[in-house]
């Protein structure tokens, strides 16, 4: 057991010290169903687009709209998301954008055109842009230094989990019926319900509430994750002030990203966050409609994405163990350079198992990727400025996640999937250069300034 002579003194210390216990792997849980089941309804609208495209008989344009609104919802979702968690704090936040897109998405269950669906999915991306980032935040405020970057990774692995179940969804439900793309956005709307149980169930972040003078609070939270792990309670004189804070107001926080201290970073990880974006969403949201173009019915092209679907897990469990092991920006340029062989191998495929093994490594080079990505932003910013940094960067990628499913169908015009699988590794290589601008701060504690 620590006795108060050996254990750090500051509430980030304190943290830092922990061992894994059963309330991260609460909170851990609890965040990660909550990222499962946005990445389910991202995941949800590539199979619907394919199912629409035959009932509604609507156009690859009308397709690319559906899809980028949602995106558009996002960039202003993460914008102003990461703002208000360091506004009002991050389980709010978290709570409030899971109500929001849970009860938008079921409600897109009703929607009798066109119109009503971009308006609806809009919604749905404002509170799924918002979650993200503000989750990641959330959940790196509590990890331990030595394992931030690994529990990060975690997180971002309930997102393979996540569309997993969209592509379960997509080739059991969707096709069975008229109305099965319907059954799957009522499907989509549980964390409507799930909402409330982040709200009580999940604590506030501690380094949060010390930012904002909250010291009492940030105590007793600390204090119950010290009593789960065997620790004794420090006497309140140990508890030392909190760190002064770089930024006190929004306009404060947005000039701090570009001082002369976070600059090199915030176009980093803007630039790789476009990038990783942009062929990210302009691949998976198309997959599917892609293969029913190049021949294969929408059962066996739902089932072709399932199987390359799958081949995420493994990616976010390499990369968690990478992380710790390279550092941050290695681990992330190595994967954007795998997803860029990848997607280039994906374009020029052709056959059953080509399309399967090269889809598939694909799958696990990106989201390897993501996973490195979502650790290595929140750790690059202090605590008064870690939810804006975050969701802005987020909201920059936003911008290329609306580009890109408009830009498919042109690409797909002019050079087919050959030349649309170039272009996209050409972004993941352009992410994976700029990776090398970021900071790496694995095993270290985070800035509480």
């Amino acid at each position: 057991m620590n006795t108060d002579a050996t254990r750090p003194s500051t509430l980030s210390g304190r943290l830092d010290r922990l061992p894994f216990t059963r309330r991260h792997r609460r909170l851990l849980t609890g965040s990660g169903i909550g990222w499962a089941l946005d990445a389910m309804d991202v995941g949800l609208i590539s199979f619907i687009l394919a199912a629409l495209a035959q009932q509604w008989d609507i156009s690859k344009t009308e397709s690319g709209w559906i899809a980028s609104v949602g995106f558009i919802g996002m960039a202003l979702g993460a914008s102003l998301g990461g703002l208000l968690a360091d506004r009002f704090g991050r389980r709010q936040v978290f709570a409030i954008t899971l109500l929001v897109y849970g009860l938008a998405t079921g409600a897109s269950a009703l929607a009798g055109g066109v119109a009503i669906l971009l308006v609806l999915r809009f919604l749905v991306g404002l509170g799924l842009g918002a979650e993200l980032p503000v989750a990641s935040t959330y959940v790196s405020e509590f990890a331990p230094a030595r394992i931030r970057g690994r529990l990060i990774v975690i997180l971002e692995a309930f997102w393979a989990v996540g569309w997993t179940a969209a592509a379960l969804i997509g080739f059991f439900v969707i096709p069975a019926s008229a109305d099965g793309w319907r059954w799957a956005f009522v499907l989509g709307a549980v964390p409507a319900a799930y909402a409330l149980f982040v709200r009580w169930g999940l604590p506030e972040s501690p380094r949060w509430l010390a930012s904002r003078g909250r010291a009492d609070e940030a105590e007793r939270i600390v204090a119950a994750f010290e009593s789960d792990a065997g620790i004794a309670a420090a006497p309140t004189s140990s508890v030392a002030a909190p760190a002064a804070v770089i930024a006190a107001s929004a306009g404060a926080r947005l000039r701090s990203l570009w001082s002369a201290e976070f600059r090199l970073r915030t176009l980093s990880i803007w630039l790789v966050w476009f990038c990783v974006n942009f062929a990210y969403y302009g691949a998976f949201i198309w997959i599917p409609s892609i293969l029913v173009d190049a021949g294969y019915d929408l059962v066996r092209s739902f089932g072709f994405t399932l199987v390359i679907t799958l081949a995420q897990l493994p990616g976010y469990a390499v990369a968690a163990w990478l992380i710790e092991v390279w550092g941050r920006p290695l681990t992330l340029s190595v994967f954007l350079v795998g997803s860029a062989v990848s997607a280039v191998l994906f374009g020029t495929a052709s056959g059953d198992a080509a399309i399967i093994g090269s889809g598939m490594a694909l799958s696990f080079f990106n989201l390897g990727a993501w996973g490195a990505l979502y650790a290595v932003t929140p750790e690059i910013y202090p605590t008064s400025l870690r939810g804006t940094g975050s969701g802005w960067a987020a909201g920059v990628g936003r911008i290329a996640s609306i580009i890109a499913p408009l830009l498919v169908p042109v690409l797909l015009g002019v050079g087919g999937a050959p030349l649309l699988f170039v272009v996209f590794a050409a972004f993941f290589v352009t992410g994976a250069v700029a990776a090398w601008g970021l900071v790496d701060r694995r095993g270290q504690p985070l800035d509480d300034r």
